[in-house]
């Protein structure tokens, strides 16, 4: 269990084999931002993008939501996320958080289509949307205390 910061940037990476989404929030406002998509399909060029938005923001904190089956069951995708998230620690030495991403893409689909954004232009908005609905949720689910 990591400690939760009470102030600073979150990244938040909606994880998938072939793009990335990826949002920002600042923790003491609670509101997500569709912030891009990652889609190189090498590791290397994924992660070069990715320290750049590190460089950018500079996060005290990354977010990576972890699917799983409706019924909570592991999903192979959410083995590969949690490994992504192991990556991102390694490589960037800052705490990772993981969120079950459930729904995500649906309701992200959902706020787009209400919000009035073209077909054509939600399937290219939709990665990063379902990154800030997954830093939504971290951003709403209250801090796991140990006991």
């Amino acid at each position: 269990m990591i400690t939760r910061p009470a102030r600073g940037a979150v990244l938040a990476f909606d994880f998938g084999e072939k793009r990335i989404g990826v949002a920002v929030g600042e923790i003491e406002l609670a509101i997500p931002h569709a912030l891009t998509v990652i889609t190189a399909e090498d590791n290397d060029s994924r992660f070069a993008a990715i320290a750049v938005l590190i460089a950018e923001w500079r996060p005290v904190l990354l977010v990576v939501g972890i699917a799983s089956h409706a019924d909570g069951g592991a999903h192979e995708i959410g083995r590969l996320s949690r490994r992504f998230g192991q990556r991102l620690h390694g490589r960037f030495g800052i705490a990772v958080d993981y969120v079950d991403e459930r729904l995500s893409s649906q309701a992200a689909e959902s706020a787009l289509r209400e919000g009035g954004a073209p077909a054509g232009r939600r399937a290219a908005m939709l990665d990063a949307a379902a990154a800030a609905e997954i830093l939504r949720t971290w951003f709403t689910t209250p801090p796991q205390t140990s006991a």
